[in-house]
Order: C-alpha cells, then sequence, then structure tokens
C-alpha cells in the first residue's frame, strides 16, 4: 500500500491508498518535534482501529515544512523500509517542468495540486487552495505550473485581527446574515467573508485577464465550500485534489533511478 503525506504549515495529512481507493485519511497537528516513533505509533493506532492491516510498502511526501521531513523520512526508514519520494527534491520528477523565474522554487504543494488539476481538468486551469496561506496556482495548457498568487489565509488573518487590536476578539468564519454588522463579531464576521470573496473574485479576473482566455476554477481546502456558498466562484471543489496529486507522482516516479 502507498501511504501519501501532505504536510502543511498547520495540519499533516496521512491517506492510505490500496491501489483502487483512498481507505482513510487522518490528520495532525504539524509539528516538527514529533518522532519517528511517535508517527508510526498514531498511525498504525489508527490503522488498526479502521481494520486496515496490510503493510505499507510505498510512501509520497509533500511538505511545506522543511524541518518535519527528516523524522518523516527516518519514519518510512525504519519502520516501512522503504525510500520516500520527496516532492520538491531532484529526485522527484514532474510530468512537466514549472516555468518560473530561475531560481524560485516552488511550494510541494503548489506542484501537486498542478498535478491533480491537470489530470481531472486539463490546462488553462487556476487551483484556489484554502489553507494557512490562500493560494492560486495556474496551469498551463500543457499541465505546467506556471506561477500564482499567494494571499493570507482566512484563519491566519483572523488570528492577526484579533491579536494586533486587544478589543476586538478572536471569532469563527462563517457567511453573515447581512454585509452590516450590528455587533463586533458579525462586523468582523462580515469584512473576512466578504473580503475574501472579493479577493477571489478579483484576483480570478485578473488572472483571466492576463491569460486572456477562458480559465476554470477549482478550489480546494477545508475552507473552500464556505465560499462557494451562493456564488458561482468555483467550477469545482475537490477536497482529495492534493492526495490524488501524490498519487499520481509517485505513480510517475515508480522505477526511475534514484
Amino acid at each position: 500500500m502507498l501511504l501519501c503525506i501532505d504536510c502543511g504549515n498547520t495540519n499533516t495529512v496521512f491517506s492510505i491508498w490500496d491501489g483502487e481507493a483512498f481507505l482513510s485519511t487522518w490528520r495532525m497537528e504539524t509539528n516538527h518535534k514529533r518522532t519517528a516513533d511517535e508517527y508510526y505509533v498514531w498511525l498504525t493506532g489508527l490503522m488498526r482501529l479502521q481494520g486496515i492491516d496490510a503493510a505499507i510498502r510505498e510512501v509520497i511526501i509533500s511538505s511545506t515544512v522543511p524541518r518535519v521531513v527528516f523524522n518523516l523520512r527516518v519514519l518510512c526508514n525504519r519502520y516501512f523500509d522503504c525510500r520516500p519520494v520527496v516532492v520538491g527534491k531532484p529526485e522527484c520528477a514532474l510530468p512537466v517542468a514549472p516555468r518560473v523565474d530561475e531560481g524560485t522554487v516552488v511550494g510541494p504543494d503548489r506542484l501537486v495540486n498542478a498535478v491533480a488539476g491537470f489530470d481531472r481538468h486539463g490546462g488553462d486551469l487556476i487551483v484556489v487552495d484554502f489553507g494557512t496561506a490562500t493560494t492560486f496556482d495556474v496551469v498551463d495548457t500543457d499541465g505546467a505550473y506556471i506561477g500564482g498568487v499567494i494571499a493570507p489565509g482566512v484563519n491566519l488573518s483572523l488570528e492577526a485581527l484579533h491579536q494586533a487590536a486587544a478589543a476586538l476578539p478572536n471569532v469563527d468564519v462563517t457567511k453573515p446574515e447581512h454585509a452590516i454588522g450590528t455587533n463586533t463579531v458579525a462586523c468582523i464576521q462580515s469584512g473576512v467573508f466578504w473580503g475574501y470573496i472579493g479577493l477571489v473574485e478579483g484576483i480570478v479576473r485578473q488572472i483571466r485577464l492576463e491569460r486572456d482566455r477562458p480559465m476554470r476554477v477549482v478550489a480546494t481546502g477545508g475552507l473552500a465550500e464556505l465560499f462557494s456558498q451562493g456564488f458561482d466562484l468555483f467550477d469545482s471543489i475537490e477536497y482529495d485534489l492534493t492526495m490524488h496529486g501524490l498519487r499520481l507522482l509517485n505513480d510517475f516516479n515508480k522505477g526511475r533511478p534514484a
């Protein structure tokens, strides 16, 4: 079986692929101090609870937090007797090389989403990922990642507002009933919700103008559904997009020289 690991700034997601389907997906808080032994006990405990007893033979990792990769490599070597494929490293080939400024390091999660989006929707695509940062990734007609946009994430913006303004509370993200808030919480929720609706609409519009062609828009991430309520922002919402891309990249790299 294949273990796909997507390590983000906030959470790390583990998913098991049996060759036909993802059997289960779990997440934990990202912590670079977590040891390989801790990962193994946590993961195998969850696998037993769900009756997953087949051995893990392959692992692929995408990580935006470089410090966690070492212990994930140890996990693979010590407990799964395999060398993981790590997206963004020279040993992990991409179907089509990114076309960005020389010397630019593209986030592994963005490369994975580009591969997955192209596989499902073809080129001329914008992938909007609502994570710790809100990213917009542009995929060319041949599947190449050609750049994008990085904006502060929704929860990050709320946290910064709360920390910088002592009188303002920390609130949950939700769609407000009205744009005009009649209390502090409602005002903050309206600002965040409608602010990000405007951000998505404006950035997508500008990308389409610069590309001068129709562009499909795919959203992923936990808050994608919230910002699609009653709006025609996205052609599709796909929560498994990153895991799908990891599986594709693992297949693409099988049998290649290490």
